[in-house]
Protein backbone atom coordinates (compact mmCIF):
# COMPACT_ATOMS: atom_id res chain seq x y z
CA UNK A 1 0.00 0.00 0.00
CA UNK A 2 0.84 3.55 -0.72
CA UNK A 3 2.41 5.03 2.30
CA UNK A 4 0.29 7.88 4.12
CA UNK A 5 1.11 10.26 6.61
CA UNK A 6 -1.14 9.55 9.33
CA UNK A 7 -1.11 10.75 12.55
CA UNK A 8 -2.43 8.04 14.50
CA UNK A 9 -1.81 4.91 12.76
CA UNK A 10 -3.66 2.29 15.53
CA UNK A 11 -7.28 4.49 14.76
CA UNK A 12 -6.30 4.24 10.78
CA UNK A 13 -5.52 0.17 11.52
CA UNK A 14 -8.88 -0.13 13.13
CA UNK A 15 -10.79 1.75 10.60
CA UNK A 16 -9.66 -0.37 7.99
CA UNK A 17 -10.36 -3.77 9.79
CA UNK A 18 -13.69 -2.79 10.45
CA UNK A 19 -14.35 -1.65 7.05
CA UNK A 20 -12.67 -5.08 5.74
CA UNK A 21 -14.62 -6.96 8.11
CA UNK A 22 -17.59 -5.25 7.12
CA UNK A 23 -17.04 -6.41 3.54
CA UNK A 24 -16.46 -9.92 4.31
CA UNK A 25 -20.32 -10.24 6.87
CA UNK A 26 -22.04 -8.36 3.95
CA UNK A 27 -20.87 -10.61 1.28
CA UNK A 28 -21.78 -13.54 3.52
CA UNK A 29 -24.90 -11.91 4.27
CA UNK A 30 -26.95 -10.22 1.73
CA UNK A 31 -29.19 -11.83 -0.88
CA UNK A 32 -28.84 -9.74 -4.02
CA UNK A 33 -29.86 -11.83 -7.18
CA UNK A 34 -26.67 -12.30 -8.91
CA UNK A 35 -23.39 -13.77 -9.45
CA UNK A 36 -21.46 -14.06 -6.15
CA UNK A 37 -18.44 -12.69 -7.48
CA UNK A 38 -20.21 -10.23 -8.97
CA UNK A 39 -21.66 -9.32 -5.19
CA UNK A 40 -18.24 -9.31 -3.65
CA UNK A 41 -17.43 -7.11 -6.27
CA UNK A 42 -19.99 -4.51 -5.99
CA UNK A 43 -19.77 -4.47 -1.56
CA UNK A 44 -16.05 -4.13 -1.79
CA UNK A 45 -16.21 -1.18 -4.02
CA UNK A 46 -19.28 0.54 -2.38
CA UNK A 47 -17.41 0.22 1.14
CA UNK A 48 -13.60 0.85 -0.25
CA UNK A 49 -15.28 4.01 -1.96
CA UNK A 50 -15.70 6.60 1.11
CA UNK A 51 -12.06 5.34 2.75
CA UNK A 52 -10.57 6.18 -1.20
CA UNK A 53 -12.38 9.55 -1.60
CA UNK A 54 -11.70 10.55 2.14
CA UNK A 55 -7.73 9.61 1.59
CA UNK A 56 -7.37 10.09 -1.91
CA UNK A 57 -5.84 7.07 -2.67
CA UNK A 58 -8.22 5.42 -5.01
CA UNK A 59 -6.56 2.59 -6.65
CA UNK A 60 -4.75 0.15 -3.84
CA UNK A 61 -7.95 1.16 -1.32
CA UNK A 62 -10.55 -0.20 -4.43
CA UNK A 63 -8.17 -2.34 -5.19
CA UNK A 64 -8.05 -4.27 -2.43
CA UNK A 65 -11.77 -4.05 -1.64
CA UNK A 66 -12.44 -4.97 -5.00
CA UNK A 67 -9.93 -8.01 -5.07
CA UNK A 68 -10.78 -8.91 -1.55
CA UNK A 69 -14.32 -9.24 -2.42
CA UNK A 70 -14.50 -11.14 -5.42
CA UNK A 71 -12.48 -13.60 -3.39
CA UNK A 72 -14.83 -13.81 -0.74
CA UNK A 73 -17.97 -13.90 -3.04
CA UNK A 74 -16.19 -17.06 -4.59
CA UNK A 75 -15.75 -18.86 -1.48
CA UNK A 76 -19.08 -17.79 0.21
CA UNK A 77 -20.71 -18.68 -3.40
CA UNK A 78 -19.28 -22.77 -2.71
Amino acid sequence: MIPLSINDKSTAMIGSFVNRFAIGFLIANTNIPVSPWLKGLLIGLLLSLPDAIITKTYAPILGVGIVGGIIIGFVVGK
